[in-house]
């Protein structure tokens, strides 16, 4: 489905097609071949303790129906709770990672090159975070938006350079407890953001716009209910290489 901003927001809901159960997703990115001839979707997943890689070729079409192709690219993610993935790819140096929220309290780092992954090594202090999205992505640094099971809300700004600490920012004390999904596009050419919340308890989502990330200083209003269903794991950002996110 598309979530359009608005109050109340809006949802356009399309026809479902076969894909796998997964219990954690990250971004969509569209892309196509070499002449154009085909449009396809592709991102990474986790199902039970491994993780894949989702070739999605979409058809040319209204009549047609998407394609889904799944390669196994990782095993040993069975403690991962949540995962999201980064690309600046505007200017040099570009750079693409996953994020790996564990249950042993840290955050995983990898850097993704071709087809493969290179471990950067476990980021601690994370004991307690629940879902995480991420809303920046630039040469420096990228910025990511996490909740706690507590029901806080913090932005965490993770330096590129090697052996950088990661900078945490309280963005809202509580009320973020029930979201087990968060998704994130760029809004406006300011930094600004938008945030589709889920509950997968209730299959309930919200909509929230967030000016610039500064803190507790960080505008916040809420779209309110999305008039559609949800599951709390299938909820992802659908973007490119080249639409960057710069909330922060």
């Amino acid at each position: 489905m598309d979530v359009t901003a608005a109050k109340p927001p809006r949802a356009q809901v399309y026809d479902p097609f076969k894909f796998v159960a997964t219990r954690a997703n990250a971004s969509w990115y569209i892309a196509s071949n070499a002449t154009g001839s085909q449009v396809y979707a592709y991102g990474l997943l986790l199902q039970g303790g491994n993780l894949y890689r989702h070739t999605t070729y979409l058809p040319a079409d209204e009549a047609g129906v998407p394609r889904p192709t799944f390669k196994k690219v990782g095993s040993g993610w069975t403690n991962f709770t949540s995962i999201a993935t980064s690309n600046y790819s505007i200017a040099t140096p570009r750079h693409a990672y996953l994020y790996g929220l564990n249950t042993n309290g840290s955050l995983y780092r990898y850097q993704i090159v071709g087809g493969g992954f290179r471990a950067l090594g476990p980021l601690p202090g994370f004991r307690g975070f629940k879902a995480m999205t991420v809303i920046s992505e630039t040469a420096t640094y990228d910025t990511l938006l996490m909740t706690t099971k507590a029901g806080a809300l913090y932005t965490v700004h993770i330096p590129i350079a090697a052996g950088a600490k990661p900078v945490l920012k309280l963005v809202r004390s509580g009320g973020w407890a029930p979201y087990e999904s968060l998704a994130a596009q760029g809004c406006g050419t300011r930094g600004g953001f938008l945030i589709v919340a889920v509950d997968k308890d209730t299959k309930v989502g919200y909509q929230f716009a967030f000016g610039h990330a500064n803190g507790g200083a960080t505008a916040m209003t809420s779209y309110g209910k999305i008039p559609a269903t949800f599951n709390g794991v299938n909820e992802v950002s659908i973007t490119s290489h080249y639409d960057q996110l710069d909330g922060e």
